[in-house]
C-alpha cells in the first residue's frame, strides 16, 4: 500500500470541505477548508500511520513570499532553537509532542488573526520523495449586528442594522417574527483594513408581530448571526397620527389657500367696482351744465 493509501487525517470538531489536490512532483493529500473565528485557536491537521519523531517536517504559509509558520527536525524545532520562523506566527505555534509517536504532525495556532487566512503547507521531505498535505484556512470576524429605530415617519417605523468590521464580507438581512423577508434599502457598504461595514435600513409597519430581526450570514465561514429588536406599539400609533394631523394640516393649508385666493378675487372686485364708482363720478363733475332758456328768451308768437 502506498502512502496515499496509508495516510490517514485526524477526526476533528471542525467543519472540514475535502477536495482534490495535484502537485507535479511530490506526492499530495487532499486540500482542507478550516473556517474559525478570528482570536480562536486552530489546529492544522497533519498525520500519516509512522512515528514522525525523527521526521523532518515543515509548515509554510503560502502568498506572495512563502512563511515559515513551523518546523520540526529530529526533536529541533522553532520554539527550542531552530529559527527563521516568520514574525507573523513567532510564539503563536506549538506542536503536539506527545502523540508525535502515533505519526501527528498537526499544528495548533492561537489567537488567530484575519492575517492568518490563506493556503498552508504541511511537507515531509524526506518520505516517498516528498510527502505534502495542503489546506485553507478562514479566519472570520463576526460581529453581532446592532439594531436601532432610526426614525417614525408616515411611513413608518424605520429601522437600522450595522455591523461593524466583518470579514469575509457578510449579507444582511431584516426579517419579521414569522421569519418573512422584508423590504429594504440597498445596504451601504464600506471597506477598511479588509474588514466591512454595512449598514441595512427597512421601514416596518403595523401588522401582526412588533418584533424584528435583523440577520447576518457570512457564507465563506458558514456562519450566521442575529439581533432582534421589538417595535412599541406606540410608535405605530404616532406614525399613524402623524399621518393624520399632516393630512388634516394639509387639508387646512389647501383651505386656507382656497380661502386666499377667492378673499382676493373679491378685493378685487371690490376695487375694481370702487374705481369705476369714483370715474363715473368725476366724469359727471368735469361736463359743462346744459344752459337753460331765460323767460326774456322767449318768443311770443
Amino acid at each position: 500500500m502506498d502512502f496515499a493509501g496509508r495516510t490517514r487525517v485526524l477526526t476533528l470538531t471542525l467543519i472540514f470541505l475535502v477536495t482534490p489536490a495535484e502537485h507535479e512532483r511530490d506526492t499530495v493529500q487532499g486540500s482542507e477548508v478550516i473556517r474559525v473565528s478570528e482570536g480562536s485557536d486552530v489546529i492544522l491537521p497533519c498525520s500519516i500511520e509512522e512515528s514522525v519523531e525523527q521526521q523532518l517536517f515543515d509548515w509554510r504559509k503560502d502568498g506572495e513570499k512563502k512563511k515559515e509558520v513551523f518546523m520540526y527536525d529530529a526533536g529541533l524545532h522553532y520554539n527550542n532553537g531552530l529559527r527563521d520562523q516568520d514574525d507573523q506566527f513567532r510564539g503563536r505555534v506549538s506542536h503536539f509532542p506527545d502523540q508525535m509517536k502515533f505519526g501527528n504532525a498537526s499544528i495548533r495556532i492561537n489567537n488567530t488573526k484575519i492575517t492568518d487566512s490563506g493556503n498552508y503547507t504541511c511537507y515531509f521531505p524526506r518520505i516517498n520523495g516528498g510527502l505534502t498535505f495542503y489546506m485553507k484556512l478562514v479566519v472570520g470576524s463576526v460581529p453581532k449586528p446592532s439594531v436601532t429605530i432610526f426614525n417614525v415617519t408616515d411611513s413608518g417605523v424605520q429601522l437600522k442594522c450595522e455591523v461593524q468590521g466583518a470579514f469575509p464580507k457578510p449579507e444582511l438581512r431584516w426579517k419579521d417574527s414569522d421569519g418573512n423577508i422584508l423590504d429594504a434599502e440597498e445596504p451601504e457598504i464600506s471597506e477598511r483594513d479588509g474588514r466591512y461595514h454595512v449598514t441595512l435600513q427597512t421601514t416596518v409597519t403595523s401588522t401582526t408581530t412588533t418584533s424584528f430581526q435583523c440577520v447576518v450570514q457570512q457564507k465563506d465561514l458558514n456562519h450566521e448571526t442575529a439581533s432582534t429588536i421589538t417595535v412599541s406599539e406606540k410608535l405605530f400609533v404616532d406614525s399613524c397620527s402623524k399621518v393624520t394631523i399632516e393630512g388634516f394640516m394639509a387639508g387646512m393649508m389647501a383651505g386656507a389657500g382656497l380661502l386666499t385666493v377667492v378673499q382676493a378675487v373679491l378685493a378685487a372686485f371690490k376695487f375694481i367696482r370702487i374705481s369705476w364708482i369714483r370715474g363715473t363720478k368725476k366724469n359727471e363733475e368735469d361736463e359743462p351744465e346744459t344752459k337753460k332758456p331765460l323767460s326774456s328768451d322767449i318768443i311770443t308768437v
